[in-house]
């Protein structure tokens, strides 16, 4: 630079830093930037029209000055020392403003510009201040649980690559935490990296944590300084587990219905309500005084009515802390007498009887082949009709499923007992002989005739209802007969014998041809009756119609007399 400015300019530089001492420069100015940002520093001069060069320099911390920058009034050159720091960083505009790209924390020094006239030396001093955001807050190390009335760790608060280095908060639910001995202590700490000169800054929190802090969300914050003042930049939330012992027991009966019944199986549950819940509790059965270890869950099988009482658990360490329900398990117990299949015989006595036993008033409701009684059976004197099977049910309307049923299956039996009745055919040319029969097991009717007719309609028989049918034939019958009906089943067989008149028939049938033809000979002889009346009538009123003609002619021929008096009289 001496060579290129000439002797004049070198005595020049020789008085550089002793004309700057004795020559006042202008006040203090300070320029912001953001780390990696572009700084810009103006030259905050006028420019002399005598100017021969400008320059830049920075000072080092021992004062002693740094040129960086060249800048002639004349050849319109820029020139750049060899400062290996800011190579390839320099920007020398013509108003003399330098630029320094990709800006770093060790720029922070106070910059100088220098416009240089051949009699006088001119300064403006600048300060450069570098700001680096830091990272967004984490809360790291975070402890798996906390527990009530313990001041345990809660966890690191770290923001990373600060300039300059920050501050960080504490906060439960939106609120500050405060230091507060034996409550919540707080160590702050920071460390500069000594090749980037960027801070890192940790804050660990130790706390001890309530039943309110169940849910509540724990967030930290860093405050720091930027080119445009200070900011602050919130952490993500955490939520932490609060552990808290047992204060209460709670017994449960599974599965949760309203009633249990003989056969069921239970399940009892013990909970406390603490965090994290016991796992282990003691079981106490009615009439066991000793616990049975087991986990939260013990389960009973196939419970009987036996198993009614209370049933009682605790904790292990707090046998104090004991909670209890009551159980009661339904019964239904029914006893038919007589039940099964019962034969007994006709006129025959049964008493019967459905006795219940149960746990609650229980309903019963009597059935004979699928149809509802309205009251119990009695059978004093059994009929065929009392046949069938009857069941007996009985139920407890609060349980459900809790139903029983037993069966009767009644047989009455009976020997054959036969009627036997005649009717005669109106027009009294057949008879219809019906044979009656009632018997269990049913009886087979056979028919024998004795004597000669025609048999019509063999063996036309009814249904067989209640023990009782009927078998019929009709027949014409020529002489007397006898008509026999056998009726037989497993018990007896019985015979039953009706005679039947042929004579009868006949003076029947002579009565009503006699009584057909004297109908018929009077209908004869009343038309012929009527017949003479009406002939003589007719005659009569020819007479009558001639006499009463002639009578009218007579008065008509007075009249006419009568007239002509009068008119020889006027």
């Amino acid at each position: 630079m001496a060579s290129q400015a000439g002797p004049s300019c070198r005595l020049v530089f020789c008085l550089l830093i002793s004309a700057a001492a004795l020559r006042p420069g202008l006040g203090w100015y300070t320029v912001n930037s953001a780390y990696g940002d572009t700084i810009i520093m103006p030259c905050r001069l006028d420019v002399p029209q005598n100017l021969m060069f400008g320059k830049w320099k920075y000072e080092k911390p021992d004062g002693s000055p740094v040129f960086i920058a060249f800048r002639s009034s004349t050849k319109k050159s820029v020139q750049y020392d060899d400062v290996p720091e800011y190579k390839d960083r320099l920007s020398l505009s013509e108003n003399y403003t330098l630029s320094i790209s990709n800006a770093r924390i060790n720029d922070e020094k106070r910059f100088v510009c220098m416009l240089v006239t051949e009699d006088n030396v001119f300064e403006a001093p600048t300060i450069v201040k570098v700001f680096k955001q830091p990272s967004k807050p984490e809360i790291v190390s975070k402890a798996p649980f906390l527990e009530t009335e313990q001041l345990k760790k809660l966890g690191d608060c770290i923001s990373k690559d600060s300039y300059p280095d920050g501050n960080i908060t504490w906060y439960r639910n939106g609120n500050v935490l405060q230091p507060l001995e034996g409550v919540v202590v707080l160590i702050f700490k920071k460390q500069m990296d000594p090749v980037t000169q960027l801070y890192t800054m940790t804050s660990s929190l130790e706390y001890k944590a309530t039943k309110a802090d169940i849910q509540m969300p724990f967030t930290c914050s860093v405050t720091y300084y930027g080119p445009s003042g200070q900011k602050t930049v919130q952490s993500e939330q955490a939520i932490f587990d609060i552990y808290y012992p047992t204060e209460q027991v709670t017994i449960q009966v599974l599965p949760s219905k309203t009633a249990i019944k003989e056969g069921d199986n239970i399940t009892l549950k013990c909970l406390g309500n603490g965090n994290p819940p016991p796992e282990e509790f003691l079981f106490y059965l009615p009439g066991q005084p000793e616990g049975i270890r087991s986990s939260n869950t013990y389960t009973l099988t196939d419970v009987r009515r036996n198993a009614t009482g209370d049933y009682k658990c605790s904790l292990i360490d707090k046998k104090s802390m004991i909670a209890s329900t009551a159980i009661t398990v339904h019964y239904l117990d029914l006893s038919l007498n007589p039940s099964g299949e019962v034969t007994k015989q006709i006129g025959d006595a049964l008493p019967v009887s459905c006795t219940i036993s149960a746990s609650r008033n229980a309903t019963v409701v009597w059935m004979k082949d699928n149809i509802r009684l309205r009251s119990s059976p009695s059978f004093s004197s059994l009929q065929y009709q009392d046949a069938g099977n009857y069941v007996c049910e009985t139920a407890l309307q609060e349980v459900e499923g809790l139903k029983k049923r037993e069966s009767l299956t009644l047989i009455v039996e009976g020997k054959p007992q036969i009627k036997m009745t005649k009717k005669t055919d109106p027009s009294g040319l057949s008879k219809t002989i019906i044979c009656h029969v009632e018997g269990f097991p049913k009886p087979a009717i056979q028919w024998t005739i004795t004597g000669s007719g025609s048999v019509i309609n063999q063996t036309e028989e009814s249904p067989y209802i209640n023990g009782r049918y009927y078998s019929k034939i009709i027949i014409s019958p020529e002489e007397n007969v006898t008509l026999t009906c056998t009726a037989e089943n497993q018990l007896e067989r019985t015979v039953n014998s009706l005679n039947v008149s042929a004579n009868e028939n006949r003076e029947k049938v002579n009565d009503q041809a006699k009584l057909i033809v004297g109908i018929v000979v009077g209908l004869l002889l009343a038309a012929l009756v009527a017949g003479v009346v009406y002939w003589l009538y007719m005659k009569k009123s020819k007479t009558a119609s001639k006499h009463v003609n002639k009578d009218l002619g007579n008065l008509e021929e007075n009249k006419k007399l009568e007239e002509n008096n009068h008119k020889t009289e006027a």
